[in-house]
């Protein structure tokens, strides 16, 4: 054994036949005078804390290296010429594995990879900073069996020759930023199991060719500008067992019957396209499907009968189409199904009454006003008793639908004239929000003040742009609310107060502050007054629960307190994206603005610079200044494009990572062109832990503790072939809060076209929390 000790890094050489084996026990810089080690054929220094220049050029001499590994460290500058060196690992002729995947190389790929040894097996470079494109000289590389590229900054087209690499397992092109058509060559790759090219810029159609990788396990082409058709060659593989997704592209035609021929398919993915036709009989042979989703297309027609095979389901999306005809009875007999989305079609008839239809978080139905029945809390219309029973009785329809219509105008248009008329006589008295059966009917100013004990300081709850809010109880009924008062004198208080009555006198969800009434009426001093009436929030926004003030004991939230809130406000955006009769942009989504209830609900609030965009289409002044709050604001908006869904998804990936990293957008560090995006990305996925809010892992490994504490205290002890609780639940947390930071920076993209839509985002939250549950519910001791 021999020992070599640098400043911040300590290395031992240990020598085995036929070479050597070095091992860091530390962290620091490649020391120069590894190249002295002659016989070195092994060189594995993954996950440590290397930082520094990658010295290839002293390595080029170490002619006899068959595996480098360089995995997981901090190795390079993200600058240009961090891969300049590589040239020399050409020396390496028995070289076979080359890794350098998650550390902070940038630069470009040099063409002298052409000259690496022919035995190479598998080259990773996947999460650094490489740019340019992928050079043709990677098509000397005949023998490898994987290429890993995936999570950098690699643009241009791909070249034709990836098609020479014959004998490829797996492919990882994932995103990057990739353009122009998918080779025709890839269809060479007949050995591939794995191909990843999501997330890039591919255009133009998928190329049939893709049928004769007869052995793909998975194949995702989502988030692409692809058009076309899908080719029935590819969606009729009968290899692909585990993953099929082509979502968020702009695919046109039907779903190919040959999707039939995918019996053991996983999941299936071809939501956000363009799709059209019925759905096909033949999906009911792929019994094997766990998750399937159809939803923003223009699938037409019911849904088959055959589906009712696929018994397996656990998630199904057919939302956002133009489905109709009644909701089979068979998909309340699916017990494994936990979540199923049938909004935004033109179904009718009764809902079933069984299954996911019992449970009102796990099934949405909105959208469909033909519907009626079902539990009393998805709030349908009852449905008639009475049924037709000749030709005569149905012609009913015909007459009673458009008679009923004309009345409910009329009435409608009666309410108008009275409610007019009596907002002309009582001046200081306005109702709205009066779709909710318990709103207050209305509540004059000097109501306001004994109900805040004269706009009290004591009583003061907050204060923002365009006024301050009060703790209140009104003396009718002794209920507790918040009544946010416009500052009248603060340029565009007016347009804010009309805009967030027009926001929120049609809307209704549980994840929404919920509007009591408003009053428009003068002041003790005959000025102008406008307030708001909300339901009080108990917990208060959940800003103090990030951030607390110094000396402040406020508890705080825990993994899954952060889960049930995400997806509180994410629901509440799908909602006012896709769910409202016209789609609302809320504008200004930010930690101060989701209010949490005494049972931790979430609820979304604040629509003062809420945009609905049907008038945003028409509105020509609207981009002329910033709608938000600075950290949370979407970049094309400071390039003056319009408010969209866009810009909200934008700041709820902001806010989500503001929730698991503990850290303001408009934190002191984020300076210099670093951001909040930024910082998780550099960190992302490996080294995700160390980003993470260190309140929140405290809680997380005291609940561990706890189970730990309880196992022993009832003599519990583990198996043979048994991990530890303690090592099961840290995996299962890591993997947990990676996938939530892998949400949060899709959502902050900076491209709007690179962004995933809220209710992906819904479905993808509610499976990470269901995952991490079931895991912390699995027994003490577990395999």
């Amino acid at each position: 054994m021999m020992e070599h000790s640098l400043a911040h890094c300590r290395w031992i050489l240990l020598q085995f036949i036929p070479g050597f084996i070095v091992l860091c026990i530390s962290s620091g810089s490649i020391p120069a005078s590894l190249s002295n080690a002659s016989r070195l054929r092994l060189l594995d220094f993954a996950e440590n804390g290397l930082t520094g220049k990658f010295p290839a050029e002293n390595l080029g001499s170490l002619e006899r290296l068959v595996r480098v590994n360089f995995d997981d460290n901090s190795l390079g500058s993200g600058k240009a010429g961090d891969l300049d060196s590589l040239s020399f690992l050409a020396n390496c002729t028995n070289l076979e594995v080359l890794s350098f995947s998650r550390n902070s190389l940038g630069g470009k790929l040099p063409e002298s990879i052409a000259n690496f040894s022919t035995q190479l097996r598998i080259f990773t470079m996947g999460g650094n900073l490489i740019h340019g494109s992928l050079p043709t000289g990677i098509g000397n590389l005949v023998n490898l069996t994987n290429l890993g590229m995936e999570q950098n900054f690699i643009g241009g087209s791909l070249p034709d020759v990836i098609g020479k690499l014959y004998k490829l397992q797996g492919l990882y092109l994932n995103l990057n930023r990739f353009s122009g058509p998918i080779p025709t060559s890839l269809g060479n790759l007949t050995l591939v199991t794995r191909l990843f090219m999501e997330g890039n810029r591919f255009k133009g159609s998928i190329p049939p060719s893709l049928g004769n990788c007869k052995n793909l396990l998975i194949l995702n082409l989502s988030s692409n500008n692809l058009d076309g058709i899908i080719p029935k060659e590819v969606i009729g593989l009968s290899s692909l067992s585990i993953s099929l997704s082509m979502s968020q592209n702009s695919l046109t035609g039907s779903l190919p019957d040959e999707v039939g021929a995918s019996v053991n398919l996983a999941e299936l993915d071809i939501s956000g396209n363009n799709l059209s036709g019925e759905i096909p009989i033949t999906l009911g042979s792929c019994n094997s499907l766990v998750s399937l989703h159809l939803e923003g297309n223009e699938f037409k027609g019911e849904i088959p009968q055959s589906l009712e095979k696929l018994r397996g389901l656990e998630e199904m999306d057919i939302s956002q189409n133009n489905l109709s005809g009644q909701i089979p009875e068979f998909l309340g007999k699916f017990g494994a199904l936990k979540h199923l989305n049938l909004s935004q079609n033109d179904f009718e008839g009764e809902l079933p009454r069984e299954g996911i239809f019992l449970n009102a978080s796990g099934v949405s139905i909105l959208g469909n006003d033909k519907l009626c029945g079902g539990i009393p809390e998805l709030l349908l219309p009852a449905c008639s008793s009475r049924k037709p029973h000749s030709s005569r009785g149905l012609l009913a329809p015909k007459v009673i639908i458009p008679l009923t219509c004309a009345i409910a105008v009329i009435i409608a248009l009666s309410c108008l004239v009275t409610a007019h008329s009596m907002m002309k006589k009582s001046k200081g008295r306005l109702v709205t929000s009066s779709s909710y059966k318990d709103s207050y009917a209305s509540v004059s100013y000097s109501e306001l003040v004994e109900s805040t004990n004269g706009f009290s300081v004591d009583n003061l709850i907050g204060s923002g742009s365009f006024g301050s809010v009060y703790k209140g109880v009104l003396g009718t009924n002794g209920m507790v609310v918040a009544v946010k008062v416009l500052n009248l004198q603060q340029h565009g208080a007016s347009k804010s107060f009309i805009d967030e009555c027009k926001a929120l006198r049609s809307i209704r969800h549980r994840n929404l502050l919920k509007i009591i009434t408003a009053c428009s009426s003068v002041d003790n001093k005959g000025n102008d007054f406008k307030s708001l009436v909300f339901n009080f929030m108990k917990n208060g926004s959940l800003d103090p629960w990030l951030h607390p003030r110094e000396g402040s004991q406020t508890q705080r939230l825990s993994l899954i307190q952060r889960l049930n809130i995400a997806i509180d406000v994410a629901s509440a955006l799908d909602y006012l994206h896709d769910d409202c009769e016209t789609s609302i942009v809320h504008c200004d989504l930010k930690s101060s603005n989701v209010l949490l209830d005494e049972d931790m609900v979430a609820h979304v609030g604040d629509f003062g610079l809420a945009s609905l965009l049907l008038e945003a289409s028409t509105n020509q002044t609207m981009s002329a200044g910033l709608k938000g709050s600075i950290g949370y604001i979407p970049p094309e908006y400071g390039m003056g494009c319009q408010a969209s869904i866009l810009g909200d998804i934008y700041s709820y990936g902001i806010l989500l990572l503001e929730m698991f990293t503990g850290r303001r957008p408009t934190d002191d560090m984020f300076k210099d062109g670093l951001s909040i995006h930024q910082f998780t990305a550099m960190a992302f996925p490996d080294r995700v832990m160390d980003i993470v809010d260190t309140s929140l892992l405290l809680i997380e490994t005291d609940e561990v503790n706890d189970d730990v504490k309880y196992s022993n205290d009832i003599k519990e002890r583990p198996k043979a072939g048994h991990k530890d609780i303690g090592q099961v639940n840290a995996r299962g947390l890591e993997e947990c809060l990676v996938s939530v930071m892998q949400v949060g920076l899709l959502c902050s993209a900076i491209s709007p076209k690179e962004r995933i839509l809220m209710n992906v985002v819904v479905n993808k939250m509610n499976a990470i929390r269901d995952s991490y549950l079931k895991l912390t519910k699995k027994t003490k001791f577990v395999t």
